[in-house]
């Protein structure tokens, strides 16, 4: 089976989702709740928040095109902004051209932060911590023997000190396998406070993970060959330079960076949530990681290579789970799973820089050549006929609200 799926988006609704079934070799059990519109019963909504009154569907599409690590995939994607999809599997189109994306994850390490009040951090502190770092370790583990026996737990224990708040901030690593993490991370802090606080006689104040991942890395590369660009208007080097150029744009002003950067979440956001993972969580560790050197970048690097081609490569701190959760007791999100061929977190990390980096493309593609409008104004006239009907006022608001593009 392969991702490449000329005229997908022409086929009838139901049809889309028999041949996505299909791909992914899901029975019609596993099938269903991708095509429901209502998947979620009022006992699940009520656990997952407080004070349901209902649910808010959003569009579910599937993104094709996609040739990861040598493997064809289709992308689950929920969100409402018209030309999303249709961006990344024409930017995976792209990227298949050159062997598509390849895609790389560290081992899912998350971390947690205790903070600790002392007047001065003294030698005699440090001593102690370091003495007492493996029984730390072995403390922080207590009560977690599945996640060990699965290759998890508690990894590592840092600190550093902060004059300006008079703090030692203790950071715990902990290997979280496939699952988000957060839960378990913050568990382990609360039980490593008063230890740590008897450690160096001392108050505690915040026990609490962080969203900079920066040990749980995902990065997708990729080389799109000079000629997939070719068109009638423009030669391939032509477009693959004033990428390369659009990009330093981005590098340079933070404007620019900005909304570069909302256009890379575009691509993101949506199989984190088709998923069940936490969206907004990646959403801060990304920003907070590409402004980690003082200044506010592009996510995404472009280049070229010897030959000419486009290069392209996305890392990103990316604390995405496939066990525990939303993940496994939301029909959809485990249909969407399955979708993918039931990836593991790390496989799951790089799917989602590889539709990042997809969307991108797409977008800078559009950008350095025709122009962003005629592809999204295109896609969003749909919009515009549906709201016609309701009056013209509602209607002009539509044709006003499209959001900005990478």
């Amino acid at each position: 089976m392969t991702s490449r799926l000329p005229g997908f988006y022409e086929l009838p609704l139901s049809e889309r989702l028999r041949v996505a079934g299909q791909f992914a070799g899901l029975d019609d059990n596993e099938t269903r709740p991708l095509g429901e519109f209502g998947a979620l019963t009022p006992e699940l909504t009520d656990v997952f928040i407080e004070n349901a009154v209902g649910t808010f569907s959003l569009p579910l599409g599937v993104a094709t095109n996609f040739l990861i690590n040598g493997d064809d995939v289709l992308i689950p994607m929920a969100v409402e902004e018209t030309s999303v999809l249709a961006a990344a599997s024409h930017g995976a189109k792209l990227a298949r051209a050159g062997g598509g994306f390849t895609c790389t994850a560290t081992d899912p390490v998350m971390t947690g932060q205790i903070q600790l009040f002392v007047n001065e951090f003294t030698d005699d502190d440090r001593k102690a911590l370091e003495s007492s770092r493996a029984n730390l370790i072995a403390w922080a583990n207590r009560g977690h023997d599945s996640l060990i026996a699965r290759g998890g737990g508690a990894r590592e224990i840092e600190w550093r000190w902060i004059p300006g708040i008079s703090s030692v901030i203790v950071h715990l690593h902990v290997d979280t396998r496939d699952a988000m993490g957060a839960n378990i991370v913050n568990t382990m802090c609360e039980r490593l406070a008063p230890m740590l606080a008897e450690l160096l006689c001392c108050d505690t104040g915040l026990r609490i993970l962080t969203n900079l991942t920066e040990r749980r890395l995902a990065k997708a590369t990729c080389v799109v060959p000079k000629e997939a660009f070719e068109s009638r208007d423009y030669r391939g080097p032509e477009v693959v330079d004033r990428i390369v150029k659009a990009w330093e744009f981005a590098w340079h002003d933070i404007y620019r960076a900005t909304t570069n950067n909302k256009g890379i979440m575009n691509g993101i956001d949506p199989v984190l949530i088709a998923t069940g993972n936490d969206w907004r969580a990646i959403e801060a560790g990304a920003h907070a990681w590409t402004a980690r050197g003082g200044t506010y970048r592009p996510m995404a690097k472009w280049g070229k290579d010897a030959g000419g081609n486009l290069t392209g490569e996305l890392e990103l701190p990316m604390a995405v789970g496939t066990v525990g959760g939303v993940t496994k007791l939301h029909p959809t999100a485990r249909a969407a799973l399955r979708l993918m061929g039931t990836p593991d977190a790390r496989q799951l990390a790089g799917i989602c820089c590889a539709v990042g980096l997809a969307q991108n493309l797409s977008a800078l593609r559009a950008l350095a050549s025709e122009g962003i409008q005629r592809g999204h104004m295109g896609l969003h006239q749909k919009n515009l006929e549906l709201m016609a009907a309701r009056g013209p006022r509602v209607a002009n608001a539509v044709a006003g609200s499209g959001a900005g593009e990478s």
